[in-house]
């Protein structure tokens, strides 16, 4: 289910693939603005390492749309520099395990610019690419780094989980003059779904419910929310009518959404692909405690990856990785509950 905004209704819809979207979003705020770059690893001349940027550089030129070398700390320290001075550039990571080598940059000066100038200096930014898990990459590819990111003031952390949210989310991301972390995956840049062809913005913070339902609300984000979609589909065979919201962003948080479908449902699962400790899920089962305890009938759920390194075997990926069935599992455990 898919919210359209009130500009976009007479728009033609047209389904294309998620990569495509980002690639959309793009290119549409660069021809706005001028002071819009892209700039990465292998972003121009390969098209993008999964062609998120295909034709940026016919269209844009050498100086818009950048190639770097293999130096994350560098050019997200360029990117920094640059909106310090004016310009909005966009920073991809081939892959957020990436991002570790230029993490003093996104959080020591990017996300705290701004409150340690007094205001004088916005960092309008955006570093984007795919995040967690994408088939047998081993430990050191496979890590999501929502939490990470959304533990430090000043940054903005978006996920979205499908094209139209993809593209309507960053084109709100690239004209914030805040810091923006925009996380996507790998196993989504092939994912097709709806996107009208006018212009449309969606804005951060605000979660979408994707799924109206009456007696559990499952909260997720990202590409692992698709296996709740399975899970709700299979618990109404049961007679088990799941709401399932997707949160699109980790930081801020929109526990408004949350809260009132608790009170609805009065019980909750959390779905995310991360570790458990420190997660998401783990902050929102605090929020929701504190602020809609009277309303709960169960104790909160989450459904996790395991406290564990991702491993390469196919088997123990499996067992590593939150999926519909250890969702359905928890969401039977709180149904039941008296």
């Amino acid at each position: 289910m898919l919210f359209l905004h009130s500009c976009i209704f007479d728009n033609y819809m047209r389904e294309i693939q998620f990569r495509e979207a980002v690639c959309e979003a793009m290119s549409e705020e660069m021809r706005r603005d001028s002071s819009i770059y892209l700039m990465g690893e292998e972003v121009a001349e390969y098209n993008g390492a999964y062609k998120a940027s295909k034709g940026m550089l016919d269209e844009f030129g050498e100086k818009r749309v950048i190639d770097t070398p293999i130096s994350e700390l560098g050019f997200a320290g360029i990117g920094v520099g640059s909106a310090m001075n004016g310009l909005r550039p966009i920073i991809e990571f081939m892959t957020f395990n990436f991002s570790l080598v230029a993490i003093d940059q996104i959080i020591s000066n990017a996300a705290k610019m701004r409150q340690m100038s007094g205001g004088q200096c916005p960092v309008p930014i955006v570093f984007r690419g795919p995040t967690a898990s994408a088939g047998q990459l081993g430990a050191t590819h496979s890590q999501a780094f929502e939490s990470w990111y959304a533990n430090c003031p000043g940054l903005k952390v978006v996920v979205p989980s499908n094209p139209y949210d993809a593209k309507g989310l960053l084109k709100s991301a690239i004209r914030d003059n805040d810091p923006v972390i925009f996380m996507e995956s790998e196993q989504m840049y092939g994912d097709k779904g709806e996107v009208p062809e006018g212009e449309y913005l969606i804005p951060m913070g605000v979660a979408e419910v994707k799924r109206k339902g009456t007696d559990v609300t499952i909260v997720s984000f990202g590409k692992i929310i698709k296996e709740a979609y399975k899970a709700a589909d299979e618990l109404a065979d049961q007679g088990i009518e799941a709401e399932v919201i997707d949160l699109r962003t980790v930081r801020p948080i929109d526990y408004d959404t949350i809260i009132e479908s608790v009170k609805k449902t009065n019980r909750l699962v959390v779905l995310e692909e991360s570790w458990p400790l420190g997660s998401i899920a783990t902050e929102i089962a605090f929020k929701i405690q504190k602020d809609a305890f009277d309303f709960l009938d169960a104790p909160i759920k989450r459904v996790t990856c395991l406290d564990t390194p991702m491993a390469y075997a196919p088997t123990l990926v499996e067992a590593f990785l939150p999926n519909k069935d250890k969702l359905i599992e928890a969401v039977k455990v709180v149904t039941y509950s008296k």
